[in-house]
């Protein structure tokens, strides 16, 4: 083992922090590693973005990686990680047999944002038409492709409670290979809720999310063509104002003053805009993971109306900070009672406070997740013994990715 821990963080993206919950889930991560003394080292084969994240800044290297190259083995061989965070499965896919043929003793780490066969077969399901089955699951070859990464990796981050049970009870996924980390937040005592804007000094309402992430853009048109339309006939002088990273000119074509449905991109500041607002709407249809948005807005002190989708592992047992309803109509009739009626309004942002509280604080995860990373990073061949469907995965991926990988590779040197 390494007497200083080196961590390698190899990303589907440069973190963009305002501009998904994706990516502030991984300065999360980032921050927990730091405080543990890792020295880290932030890896992608993605395009540089004027909205990542100032890595050097939190004292994180930046190094660019080529897909298909043997540069990435030199690479890997020199930095010599204990750690290796892949983010999202396909990253795993590309790169997780050269850090086993490399590195074989570094602990790799899946972390997997969201359960992406979830989200693509609801999502499937929603546009045929029907209700979603979870033998649809089944039906994906990206379940299958997810599932063996969950199963070569050491240990895969789950931050839904739902798809953590999903993966025992479904999938049959020892739980050891599993561990529950949601997003990670402070507290909220009385002096910052009172220093919230009150519900006289809010108005209108507001929906935020990445338009790159297709439930957001689904809901955006849902509330455009159906909600919104019925929420502006009880409340005329209403404004929803639609913000998010990366708006296509379909997007931007929703604009439409006289409706009071403003399309405004991204966000200088997204906590700004929430905390301005009087209520969340956010009508998902369809996705998985948790909701950065609905988070957001809790932490914000602002009540949210949205779908079980949206709100799926969110309260646990608490009740929560609005309204959840599928159907349309009343989704609608919901956001203007709950706009209406302070004594509601109240009532729901506290709901939202006691949900972050009880259920999102870093105090409550950090201790026990440094715990375990440095329990089964020096008992890794203990670990690994007790998962021969990994091995096997492994052993099979090592044997056909591999030279596939090698034939891309020698195919690219040709041109």
């Amino acid at each position: 083992m390494n007497q200083v821990k080196v961590l390698l963080i190899i990303g589907f993206v440069w973190p963009e922090p305002n501009s998904s919950a994706a990516g502030g889930r991984m300065i999360q991560l980032i921050s927990l590693f730091k405080e543990e003394g890792y020295k880290i080292t932030f890896s992608s084969p993605a395009m540089d973005s004027v909205y990542m994240a100032d890595l050097p800044a939190l004292d994180v290297s930046k190094k660019s990686i080529l897909l298909n190259s043997s540069n990435f083995d030199i690479f890997i061989k020199e930095l010599n990680p204990s750690v290796v965070l892949f983010d999202r499965f396909m990253m795993e896919e590309q790169f997780g047999w050269r850090v086993a043929e490399n590195c074989p003793d570094a602990f790799r780490i899946l972390d997997t944002e969201d359960l992406h066969c979830l989200r693509l077969a609801r999502q499937k399901a929603f546009k045929e038409g029907r209700k979603f089955e979870l033998t649809d699951l089944f039906k994906e070859d990206v379940a299958k492709r997810e599932i063996a990464s969950i199963l070569r990796c050491d240990l895969s981050l789950m931050i839904s409670e739902f798809e953590m049970n999903l993966l025992e009870d479904v999938f049959k996924i020892d739980k050891r290979l599993l561990y529950y980390l949601p997003f990670l937040v402070e507290s909220i005592g009385e002096l910052q809720l009172n220093s919230l804007p009150s519900y006289e000094e809010r108005k209108d309402f507001v929906f935020i999310g990445n338009f790159l992430h297709e439930p957001n853009w689904n809901a955006v048109q849902y509330l455009k063509a159906i909600i919104w339309p019925q929420i502006k006939k009880e409340l005329p002088a209403g404004n929803l104002y639609v913000y998010g990273a990366y708006p296509s000119q379909k997007v931007l074509q929703l604009h439409n003053v006289k409706e009071g449905f403003f399309i405004m991109g991204r966000a200088d500041d997204a906590t700004e805009v929430v905390k301005s607002a009087r209520v969340v709407l956010a009508p998902l249809r369809f996705g998985a993971g948790l909701k950065g948005k609905l988070v957001e807005a809790m932490l914000c002190g602002t009540p949210s109306v949205t779908t079980s989708i949206g709100a799926e592992a969110m309260f646990g047992d608490l009740p929560w900070n609005g309204i959840i309803d599928d159907n349309a109509q009343i989704f609608a009739k919901s956001a203007v009672k709950l706009y209406q009626n302070e004594e509601r309004w109240l009532e729901a942002q506290l709901k939202g406070i006691t949900i972050v509280n009880q259920r999102f604080l870093k105090e409550l995860f950090s201790d026990d997740f440094k715990k375990t990373i440095e329990k089964l990073r020096t008992s890794i061949v203990d670990h690994r013994l007790m998962n021969f469907m990994g091995a096997m995965l492994q052993h099979h991926t090592l044997t056909s990715t591999k030279y596939m990988s090698r034939w891309i590779e020698e195919k690219n040197k040709s041109k």
